[in-house]
C-alpha cells in the first residue's frame, strides 16, 4: 500500500502469483487474483483491465466497465494503457513485469488514475496525458495530486541500444560502453512538468530486475515471465 488513506485501496502484487491471463503460466491466474484481492475486499470479477499495447490512450472507467478483462484478456478495454475514474468501487488494474505502474490520486476531487508506462508509452507521454485527462474531466489541479511509483526495472539494469540516445537524451546513462535508461526519471519529469509537487511523489524504489526473486522481470525471464498486478480503487 503506497498511500495511507482510508478512502483508497492501492496495492501491488509480488511473485510467485502470476496475475496475467496472457503471459507466463496462466493456469492459476484467476485464483491468484481472487486470493490477492480478497484481502482488500475487492471482487476479482469486478476488475477493470486494459489490453496494454504501449499506447498513450487514456480511458475514463465507469460502472459499465467493471469486469472488463477480469476473466478473459479479450474482454479487456482495447488499446489502452491508462485508466481514470471518480466513481467508487471501481477497481482499476494494470499488469507489469519491468514497466512502471503509476498510481494517481486526488483527495480533493476524489479521483484516481492508474498508468502502465514502458519506454514506448513514456516516449508518447502517457503519464502526462492521464493527468491532463484528470484535469479536464475532474477539474484536478496537478499540485493536489499524489503519485505512487510502483516497482519497475531501474537504470541500474535497464540496458538499451544506442538508438535510444536520440529518444531520451537526458535520461540515458553510459556505463562501461553500455547505455542504460532511467524510466522513472522520464515519468517523474512529466509529473513535475505539469505541476505535481515533488513532495507528493512516493516511490517504491524497487528494481524488478535486481529483485527478481520477489518480482517478475521480462528482461530476466523473457517470455516465461508472469505479471504483477497493480490495483487502485476508491471506497
Amino acid at each position: 500500500m503506497i498511500f495511507k488513506d482510508k478512502n483508497l485501496i492501492c496495492k501491488t502484487s509480488t511473485r510467485p502469483q502470476n496475475m496475467s491471463l496472457s503471459y507466463g503460466a496462466t493456469r492459476d491466474t484467476l485464483s491468484n487474483r481472487k486470493s490477492f484481492l480478497a484481502d482488500c475486499g475487492i471482487d476479482y470479477r469486478s476488475l477493470v483491465c486494459a489490453q496494454q499495447l504501449h499506447s498513450d490512450n487514456v480511458r475514463y472507467a465507469t460502472e459499465t466497465d467493471c469486469g472488463r478483462g477480469a476473466l478473459t484478456y479479450e474482454s479487456a478495454i482495447a488499446d489502452t494503457d491508462a485508466l481514470i475514474t471518480n466513481k467508487k468501487n471501481i477497481p482499476l488494474a494494470v499488469f507489469t513485469a519491468d514497466c512502471l505502474s503509476l498510481f494517481l490520486y486526488d483527495p480533493k476531487t476524489s479521483s484516481i488514475g492508474l498508468v502502465h508506462a514502458g519506454w514506448r508509452g513514456s516516449l508518447k507521454g502517457v503519464t502526462a496525458k492521464a493527468i491532463v485527462k484528470m484535469k479536464e474531466r475532474f477539474r484536478c489541479k496537478p499540485s493536489d495530486l499524489y503519485i505512487g511509483l510502483g516497482p519497475c526495472i531501474r537504470s541500474c539494469c535497464y540496458q538499451v541500444g544506442g538508438e535510444f540516445a536520440g529518444l531520451f537524451p537526458d535520461d540515458l546513462f553510459l556505463r562501461k560502453r553500455r547505455y542504460y535508461l532511467d524510466l522513472v526519471s522520464i515519468n517523474r519529469k512529466q509529473l513535475l512538468g505539469l505541476g505535481v509537487k515533488e513532495a507528493n511523489i512516493s516511490d517504491y524504489r524497487i528494481c524488478t530486475s535486481c529483485s527478481n526473486k520477489k518480482y517478475f522481470s521480462f528482461r530476466k525471464e523473457g517470455n516465461s515471465a508472469g505479471r504483477m498486478i497493480s490495483v487502485i480503487m476508491l471506497k
